[in-house]
């Protein structure tokens, strides 16, 4: 992702006379990018806050366990209580008790034993040392010396103070501070001056004090800035440099030695934290407070090559460049390394919960298999079944045309009976005298006779009944296809006895 800022600060009025590097005029644009191994280092404590808060709760109780229902009216986890604990099986443990439905969590034995360790080390006088000289440089910075505890319980998770600081590790610094009032109003107060540390971060490395230091710029890969803007930085950081602890305000707040008296504060505060990072709106907390919030954005947008400005993890998170090497702390401390070591059981997944996992990845797998086989099956057994109905259609369609042929010929036959019957009744109609008809009929006996005899063998007895004309009749309906069940056919059946009407009749009227 690329964002284009563009600065432009003018102002009418003339440089004091007392101070020779007054800057008020910059113009200049530039092009952010990402970097990955900040984004990185801000997504690797994902979720790693939220689950030392429920050990923290689940510590707090006697029997070492609370109930899972409980747990969402005590603290805020990314999602649900029960989901939460299931995703992180290494650290965590649901169990049920007495043989109660309620769902119970506990910390795992690995766990335990790193919450010990840690516990150990929180006791240590370095440990305790460290942490208090962090509060006192906070306070030092601070103008009137003092800060809520509101504030600093914002800050708490970034400098490394236990749950239980107020109680257990400020009263073994009376000469450093104290907690002054009680509740909302009570803050941590500045008992005396530290002259040792009160020095910058940046003062020690180039241990130049007074004189001009350059603060470290580093820029993300493909990061782009016009000449203007370069031209300007490159003035900026040759400005003599003025401590975070001193007093700045003889400086005018739109020059660009008061905005690099900001960058330095807001530097130091950075080094100050163990992780080198804090969301956003911590800052702009503190900012409020020390009376420097628009300045703090400012000094943020102004400076990439200073701070990074993280949008991962659903939040904005402030990074000090300087800070990190390659996505990773430039310079350790205890807090941080057993940060790493809970992110480390984090992402440690149980033998049995990968095994579990394995086996529901071979169940899918095998049941995908025996699907697919399933499908081959029933594929085969479908085309198959088509091949049996395309058979069956097509011997279906071979007896229904033989019927239709069938058919077809019995009405052809029909037909030209027909066709003879009428020409007989009009050749007789057209005749004149009974003796004419006779002596045709009696040519064509003979034939009928010769025909009678050649299908007396074939023909019942009860066909010799009938006239001549009709069983010519049904001999030609015999012979055609050659089929033994011609006589049982009710259709032929009726056509017989339809031509027997139709024979009778020409009797008649002959």
């Amino acid at each position: 992702m690329r964002f284009t800022v563009f600065f432009h600060r003018t102002t009418t009025t003339s440089p004091p006379s007392h101070r020779q590097h007054l800057r008020t005029l910059f113009d200049g644009n530039f092009t952010l990018v990402r970097d990955r191994g900040l984004d990185h280092a801000v997504e690797r404590e994902k979720n790693l806050k939220p689950l030392l808060n429920l050990r923290n709760l689940i510590k707090q109780e006697p029997s070492k366990s609370l109930p899972v229902s409980i747990i969402k009216e005590s603290i805020q986890l990314p999602f649900r209580p029960m989901d939460f604990i299931r995703k992180y099986p290494s650290v965590f443990e649901e169990f049920y008790s007495n043989g109660r439905f309620e769902a119970h969590v506990r910390l795992t034995p690995e766990a335990v034993e790193l919450d010990d360790e840690e516990g150990f080390m929180c006791k240590s006088e370095l440990f305790k040392k460290q942490v208090a000289d962090r509060l006192l440089k906070l306070l030092m910075i601070s103008k009137i010396h003092k800060i809520p505890l509101r504030v600093l319980e914002g800050l708490r998770w970034d400098l490394g103070l236990p749950m239980d600081y107020v109680k257990t590790m400020i009263p073994e610094f009376p000469d450093y501070f104290r907690v002054v009032g009680m509740g909302d109003n009570a803050v941590l107060e500045l008992v005396c001056w530290c002259k040792e540390q009160a020095v910058s971060v940046l003062e020690k490395k180039l241990g130049n004090k007074g004189k001009d230091l350059a603060f470290p710029l580093q820029f993300s890969t493909g990061f782009e800035m016009d000449n203007k803007y370069e031209k300007w930085l490159r003035d900026w950081n040759k400005l003599p440099y003025v401590s975070p602890y001193e007093n700045a305000g003889h400086l005018n707040a739109s020059s660009d030695e008061s905005d690099r008296w900001v960058v330095g504060v807001l530097h130091e505060i950075m080094h100050i934290l163990v992780s080198k990072k804090t969301e956003k709106d911590n800052v702009l907390m503190l900012g409020e407070w020390l009376g420097l919030a628009s300045r703090f954005k400012r000094a943020i947008l102004q400076h990439p090559g200073i701070f990074y400005l993280s949008s991962k993890n659903r939040t904005y998170t402030v990074v000090l460049r300087e800070g990190y090497k390659r996505g990773f702390l430039a310079e350790d401390n205890p807090a941080m390394e057993f940060r790493r070591k809970y992110i480390h059981l984090m992402n440690t997944v149980k033998e049995d919960s990968q095994k579990d996992k394995d086996k529901v990845v071979k169940d899918k797998t095998s049941t995908k298999e025996s699907n697919v086989k399933g499908d081959e099956g029933k594929a085969g057994e479908e085309k198959r079944d088509e091949n049996l109905v395309e058979e069956k259609e097509e011997g279906e369609e071979t007896e229904l045309s033989d019927a239709e042929d069938e058919d077809a010929s019995e009405s052809v036959v029909d037909d030209d009976n027909e066709e003879s019957v009428r020409d007989t009744r009009r050749t007789s109609s057209n005749r004149r005298g009974r003796n004419f008809a006779e002596r045709k009929l009696n040519t064509e006996k003979p034939s009928r006779n010769s025909r009678r005899e050649r299908s007396s063998e074939k023909l019942p007895r009860k066909t010799w009944e009938k006239n001549p004309s009709q069983v010519s009749n049904s001999k030609n309906i015999q012979m055609r296809g050659e089929h033994n069940d011609v006589k049982s056919s009710p259709q032929r059946s009726r056509s017989s006895k339809n031509r027997e009407r139709l024979f009778t009749t020409k009797n008649t009227v002959v």
